[in-house]
């Protein structure tokens, strides 16, 4: 949807992200938890880009405010795809198959790292009690995984016979 709507990505994640952490300032908010993306980190797409730059807003705050003794300390957390939520790409890739298919996969060879909904509420906590002033967290979230193996798998778990179109015979 970003991708689609860039201006409204931009007006959510930069301009909603500056609104908050400005608010927070004026009303010495304790601590304020950034949820960012392991997107930002070399932006490639609309997404990591805003919510790079949403970043960036906060960590200059709370550098430029640090040392005004501001009260207000900026942490920054950084999720991965997290599994079973909005936009998923397990929940498309659930609802193609139900379908019966197809089950899109954009490029062959792409891979994304997974966290579930418990580990990402986890790090948001483990931020807001450890966090310093313009702390980054990152939960280590092991392999990545190649979104066209986790295609096959949720095809073959649910019962269908796989058609690769990126591999003829297979």
């Amino acid at each position: 949807l970003m991708e689609a709507y860039p201006c409204e990505a931009i007006r959510t994640n930069v301009d909603g992200t500056r609104k908050l952490a400005d608010t927070a300032v004026a009303y010495a908010v304790k601590r304020f938890i950034m949820i960012s993306t392991d997107k930002a980190v070399n932006p490639t797409n609309v997404m990591g880009a805003s919510k790079r730059i949403a970043e960036m807003y906060v960590q200059s705050l709370s550098i430029s405010l640090g040392k005004a003794l501001n009260k207000t300390q900026f942490i920054t957390t950084r999720f991965g795809n997290v599994l079973g939520s909005n936009g998923s790409v397990i929940a498309r890739f659930r609802e193609q198959i139900r379908r019966g298919g197809p089950v899109t996969v954009t490029h062959p060879d792409i891979f994304r790292y997974f966290m579930t909904i418990p580990e990402a509420s986890q790090l948001v906590i483990q931020a807001g009690a450890m966090g310093g002033n313009g702390e980054v967290f990152v939960l280590d979230m092991g392999k990545p995984v190649r979104i066209l193996d986790l295609a096959r798998r949720m095809i073959h778990l649910s019962g269908y016979t796989v058609r690769d179109e990126f591999n003829p015979d297979g």
